[in-house]
């Protein structure tokens, strides 16, 4: 549910950009962001900082669009998302004496430093890899393209990543079962 709540700014996004065109979708996933931010706030007494971060950028940007009239400022948003969660990743490897993956899920999974370091960097790798494929697309194709792949393109990609991902983790899995 909570993987649906993350979506539902990009999906309504999607759904007006269908209905509408990318104008209103920009409108549309701002409402959608700052109710996402509210409706946190609300159940939960506090807002995650990606909520924080996604609710600046798409102001930031989707507000760009609308007064400049000018789309290129929306479709850069996912990048800069992408651009600074591999900033985050990067600099809690190089910096921090546990990186921010190690900090998310050592509760649920107890690994070597060394292959918290290789996940930790291949999230790097994943999130510049992302945003890069995201100027990629918004640059060489149709704007409805974009729009495509906004949603379906990088669910798949990050879909995708968390399999290999799990395969990659499987390894240790079983070996921490076996002793």
């Amino acid at each position: 549910m909570k993987f649906l709540y993350d979506l539902f700014p990009v999906i309504l996004f999607f759904l007006a950009y269908k209905l509408a065109d990318i104008y209103v979708a920009t409108g549309v996933a701002i409402a959608a962001s700052v109710i996402q931010v509210a409706w946190s706030r609300w159940r939960h007494g506090r807002v995650e900082k990606m909520y924080w971060v996604t609710l600046g950028l798409v102001v930031l940007f989707g507000g760009l669009t609308l007064l400049l009239r000018d789309p290129v400022f929306i479709k850069w948003k996912p990048t800069v998302v992408n651009w600074l969660f591999a900033a985050a990743f990067l600099g809690s490897g190089l910096f921090m004496k546990r990186n921010l993956l190690q900090r998310m899920m050592s509760h649920a999974v107890t690994l070597p430093d060394p292959v918290w370091k290789r996940l930790n960097l291949a999230w790097v790798t994943f999130f510049f890899l992302a945003g890069a494929a995201n100027l990629y697309v918004a640059y060489h194709f149709a704007e409805e393209t974009w729009v495509n792949f906004k949603l379906f393109g990088m669910l798949g990609l990050t879909l995708l990543f968390l399999l290999a991902q799990g395969f990659y983790l499987s390894r240790y899995i079983e070996m921490a079962e076996e002793s």
